[in-house]
């Protein structure tokens, strides 16, 4: 099958909804997962991948095409391109996509460079397409629950907020463990917090004895005394996935290893004072209901929507731009730690 015969037809995902025709640039260890996704929403047309027999595997499997890069910018039946190439190649390949006209959605990180990031936010503004990056945690219904709960007031006002993210492996000598994990993390904070840090310190540990850090630690500043940190490593003998929001009513966690039962703890903590000195009064902690779902699939369909209705995508190449400008300066700032 050409990916002009597969892209032709708009297929009905499961609620019969017609869906704009997307090739996955990339369809390795995490690019799979958009070909299922885009597929089962109706929307795939084709798979690009250097590994031919990968992309033929996949593409029986989903029923799509096997196409070129450069056949798929050609074809003006694919609206769209979601890219889940190495890091290093996320610039040229979302770059090319915009220029050819096609809607682009990319993996985290935007760029390797805040110049490259900025010339993508330029080019989609300037084509008028879609650019989505793909900071998934920003889709989970988790975090959704938990950009609530602040919203409404339910912590107060923020004072504190830390994420984790550690695991044994995935290793890579490409990225450090900064730009493969950090990401996600400071997505979610300057959601949270709806404002860029004014200073951004960072510190690394090199675990491995090579010059790729294994773990680091992030402290953003903000606007008064609110402060965030974020904490990754990739040598961490115990996998953890962990969002802290502390307020001055209330204290949240998001964790993400919890079942969906708890995934969102709030603890009505308070603290006393005695004169000057504090005095903590703990409480149960009281699980948020949530319902379960897949985030991917809710990136996956709220690309696709943002394509058809031309809104501005929640995780936008301006979030993406905020997100990896706070990257360059960690590590700007881990190379002078």
């Amino acid at each position: 099958m050409s990916a002009a015969d597969a892209s032709m037809t708009s297929r009905p995902d499961r609620q019969g909804k017609a869906s704009p025709r997307v090739a996955v640039v990339g369809a390795g260890y995490w690019g799979k997962n958009l070909v299922r996704n885009f597929a089962e929403l109706g929307a795939l047309a084709a798979v690009v991948d250097a590994d031919e027999a990968q992309a033929q595997s996949l593409a029986a499997q989903f029923g799509c095409a096997v196409a070129g890069a450069d056949a798929v910018l050609a074809d003006p039946a694919i609206a769209a391109v979601a890219i889940a190439a190495p890091a290093a190649l996320h610039f040229r390949l979302a770059s090319a996509a915009l220029e050819a006209g096609k809607h682009v959605y990319v993996e985290k990180p935007l760029a390797l460079t805040v110049a490259d990031g900025q010339t993508l936010v330029a080019l989609a503004e300037r084509h008028r397409r879609v650019l989505m990056v793909g900071h998934l945690l920003r889709y989970h219904a988790a975090f959704l629950k938990l950009q609530d709960l602040v919203r409404e007031g339910r912590l107060g006002a923020l004072r504190y907020l830390r994420s984790s993210r550690m695991n044994f492996g995935k290793l890579r000598r490409e990225e450090d463990v900064l730009w493969s994990f950090a990401p996600h993390d400071i997505s979610m904070v300057l959601a949270l917090v709806g404002e860029e840090p004014k200073t951004v310190a960072a510190s690394a540990v090199y675990a491995l004895g090579n010059d790729n850090a294994d773990v680091c630690t992030v402290d953003l500043g903000f606007s008064g005394a609110l402060r965030a940190q974020v904490a990754a490593s990739w040598v961490n003998p115990t996998k953890e996935q962990k969002l802290v929001v502390v307020g001055s009513e209330a204290m949240a966690v998001f964790d993400d290893l919890a079942s969906w039962e708890r995934k969102i703890m709030l603890y009505p903590h308070k603290v006393a004072w005695n004169g000057d000195v504090p005095v903590a009064k703990p409480a149960e902690g009281v699980p948020v209901p949530l319902t379960q779902s897949e985030p991917l699939r809710a990136e996956c369909r709220h690309f696709i929507d943002c394509v058809v209705s031309g809104e501005t995508p929640r995780t936008d190449g301006r979030e993406g731009l905020a997100v990896l400008s706070v990257l360059a300066r960690a590590s700007d700032a881990m190379r002078a730690s």
